[in-house]
């Protein structure tokens, strides 16, 4: 790894996709919530704050991704200290797998929806960790709710995807809200103001994150819950507890270490996946040729089949002595069992692994601290129903239990929490912070992370050079998803000579994920940002 070549040849750009700084740095995808992270920074807050400010910002001008109904985990380093924050949502006291015998339940409308977190982990790393006043985090997302921000041509695209599904809703609640007139999709560049949204917010910065659950707002949702035949009641809110501080997991890529969440999410796919390609040469997995896409597929379909078949119990999860998925020998015998063909003994058919739509932040301060928040409302405009009043998403988290299995560590129970296939981290060098990354994308997000940073790892390539690069991903069942025109023809050919389904995707595919990240610079002073071309967020930093 040629440390200078990666870190000199990186060029920002006018458009912010790659934003250079002094004094800290932030990364989302979208420019207002960049700006309210950044503006924190100004004011004296650290990257905790900074954080705070743009994952709230984030659920205002991007709620097709996420919001105040949904659920955020974290990544942070303060103090030289990394700290993985669990931040799980809950399924309702009520909440039976007789519920959900209708798959149409898990998905959509009020039954979907498990207790929202993503605020309680957002009150809790200011409180513990932020250094301004909790008015001044929130200040920017009632402005742009009030204020209102210009339609996407994303956002556009999604609701008109969408449009059946908030159409089925009998209370119309998600449409009234986040359709024209309740009734079609925004047209790109139309205004978006969300009244009732500001409101609800102004409460939260006046009364503070708990009036969300132990307040006004608690009764609100507990009463519109009710009205529309949901599950989460006034005792589900208060219950909610505060998000757990856990250990990080950790292993070395190459010469950096990465370090990433435990269970429920799924840092330990994204290490397994490194730990596999830390057995084929950096020449090898750089010089395109075919066999190299047909070994990295066989590495995303083991590792990911892995963790399918091993879920693991996240409270019991530190007590395990002998952690053989993130053993060396364990890696050497996964890589050494894929040979010049398809391994037919994996399963031929997909599991079922919900949630489309996600969203992912970084950032850093000039203390090198640092914070990666992935959150989510699950699918796409999340259940398609929003709380009456209040003007934002309920999740679908309730996609993502097992409902079959009573053993599984994940099985629909009264207060069970989902697992998760985020997976942000923390990469460092020489034992000194680096980079902070995360990328939505659902199951595809350990694939989109690897690839990034295999490609400034193996590639010597710049952040912004990485990000550029086409992706592709591969399912357990075998079906290659590459975006098109990024491989060439004798690429596809082989594989598919070798058995795998072939997917295209447009180029810079919304399919596959979005990376946000930031980077301490090592060779030099500063600091460097980039916001997914796939997307539509900046990186800007302070000066």
């Amino acid at each position: 790894m040629n440390l200078k070549q990666i870190e000199n040849s990186f060029r920002p750009t006018q458009n912010k996709k790659s934003s250079i700084a002094k004094k800290g740095m932030v990364s989302s995808a979208f420019p207002d919530a960049t700006k309210a992270g950044v503006e924190m920074l100004k004011k004296g807050g650290n990257a905790i704050d900074a954080a705070c400010a743009t994952a709230i910002a984030l659920g205002v001008c991007e709620p097709q991704s996420s919001g105040i109904g949904g659920q955020s985990m974290g990544i942070i380093y303060l103090n030289g200290k990394s700290y993985a924050i669990d931040g799980s949502s809950r399924s309702p006291s009520l909440a039976h797998s007789s519920v959900y015998s209708k798959k149409k339940n898990r998905r959509l409308g009020y039954k979907a929806t498990t207790v929202p977190s993503t605020l309680a982990l957002i009150g809790f790393l200011h409180e513990r960790f932020g250094r301004l006043e909790w008015q001044k985090i929130v200040a920017p997302s009632i402005h742009i709710a009030k204020k209102g921000y210009k339609i996407t041509q994303l956002q556009h695209s999604l609701q008109e995807k969408e449009l059946e599904n908030f159409l089925s809703i009998k209370s119309k609640s998600g449409a009234k809200y986040f359709l024209k007139d309740g009734l079609v999709p925004y047209d790109v560049g139309d205004r978006f103001v969300q009244e009732d949204l500001a409101k609800t917010l102004t409460a939260i910065s006046e009364y503070g994150y708990r009036v969300f659950y132990q307040g006004n707002i608690a009764k609100k949702i507990a009463q519109d819950m009710k009205n529309n035949h949901g599950l989460i009641r006034e005792e589900d809110l208060a219950f909610i507890p505060e998000p757990l501080i856990r250990k990080p997991i950790s292993r070395k890529y190459r010469h950096v270490t990465v370090s990433t969440l435990p269970p429920p999410a799924a840092g330990r796919t994204l290490l397994l996946t490194l730990m596999m390609l830390n057995h084929l040469p950096s020449k090898f997995l750089r010089s395109s040729k075919p066999s190299s896409y047909h070994f990295v597929a066989e590495t995303f379909r083991k590792a990911f089949l892995h963790r399918v078949q091993r879920p693991f119990d996240r409270h019991t999860y530190d007590q395990i002595q002998d952690k053989l998925h993130l053993q060396r020998t364990f890696a050497k015998q996964m890589a050494d069992s894929i040979h010049n063909s398809m391994d037919a003994t994996l399963p031929m058919i997909d599991p079922d692994f919900g949630g489309e739509d996600t969203t992912h932040l970084s950032t850093m301060d000039d203390e090198c601290n640092a914070v990666g928040i992935t959150q989510s409302v699950e699918l796409a405009y999340g259940s398609k129903a929003a709380a009456d009043g209040l003007g934002f998403l309920y999740n679908n988290y309730m996609s993502a239990f097992e409902f079959t299995t009573p053993n599984h560590p994940y099985y629909i129970r009264p207060n069970a929490i989902p697992w998760t296939s985020v997976s942000p981290a923390l990469i460092f060098n020489n034992s000194k912070l680096w980079m902070v990354v995360g990328s939505p994308g659902s199951q595809r997000i350990f694939s989109t992370i690897t690839q990034f940073l295999s490609r400034i790892i193996d590639g010597n390539l710049s952040m912004d050079q990485a990000i550029e690069r086409p992706r592709f991903h591969c399912s357990i069942g075998g079906n290659v998803s590459i975006e098109d025109g990024g491989f060439r023809t004798e690429i596809i050919d082989h594989l598919k000579e070798m058995g795998y389904d072939i997917s295209i995707k447009e180029r810079y595919s919304f399919y596959h994920g979005a990376i946000h990240a930031t980077m301490k610079l090592q060779t030099q002073d500063g600091f460097q940002g980039v916001a997914e071309v796939r997307r539509d967020g900046i990186a800007e930093g302070l000066n």
